[in-house]
């Protein structure tokens, strides 16, 4: 059995100011920082043998908090990193009904079918998001990898996790920042996932998820709706 403890990155810039920072390499905030103190201490005593991290840096420094008490080299990959938003990179949510309406009603109603003008269509990446993890766990087999990656990315390997097609993808929670996954494979490369989505290590103040309502199921379901309409 190979374990993956899979890791959202802690609350960056892009978080903050409120805007579609997929591919941008923004650095993290203030109280990404604090998420990350808290993350360090929750892996102090895991198990972890090996660590990949997107190169981004949001991603890169959690990876770092998560290796503070374990000291092993982190190696990057190209393929970890978030979805390329094309033109809604660096745009504020609150100008995207405006701006691209279709493509808004796309990302919250199918987002099976979102590609942004520009950028990278949801179904590449849970297409690469599986192959660079699979290609992982093949290279450490009976190890425990820690990898730190993106939100939009992770929604999109837990879904195949989970062996649901993308098309079930709006079934799959979004997870808050530094929030923690657990995923075995079996030597077929046959996943069961035993963790999804925690974040209690963190207090309620440093918690994004906490503040913000807009990732519940039935605040996705309004935005649909009215996206609809």
């Amino acid at each position: 059995m190979t374990r993956v403890i899979l890791v959202r990155h802690c609350e960056a810039q892009g978080n903050t100011s409120g805007v579609f920072q997929g591919s941008i390499d923004s650095d993290i905030s203030g109280n990404g920082s604090t998420q990350l103190d808290l993350l360090g201490i929750r892996c102090r005593n895991m198990p972890i043998d090996v660590i990949y991290s997107s190169p981004l840096q949001r991603a890169h420094k959690t990876a770092e908090a998560v290796n503070r008490y374990h000291n092993l080299p982190i190696h990057t990959d190209e393929r970890l990193k978030e979805i390329d938003g094309g033109e809604f990179e660096g745009k504020h949510w609150e100008e995207l009904p405006e701006l691209f309406p279709d493509e808004l009603k796309t990302w919250y109603s199918t987002p099976c079918d979102f590609q942004p003008k520009g950028g990278e269509s949801m179904r590449h990446v849970y297409d690469r998001m599986w192959e660079a993890i699979t290609d992982i766990v093949k290279e450490n087999s009976g190890k425990t990898i820690c990898i730190a990656s993106h939100g939009c990315a992770i929604r999109n390997f837990l879904c195949r996790a989970l062996h649901k097609p993308i098309e079930e993808i709006n079934d799959v929670g979004w997870c808050d920042n530094t929030a923690i996954s657990i995923i075995d494979f079996d030597d077929d490369l046959k996943s069961e996932v035993v963790l999804m989505n925690d974040a209690s290590h963190l207090t309620s103040e440093v918690s994004i998820f906490a503040n913000q309502t807009w990732w519940k199921p039935e605040t996705q379901k309004k935005f649909s709706a009215r996206r609809n309409k």
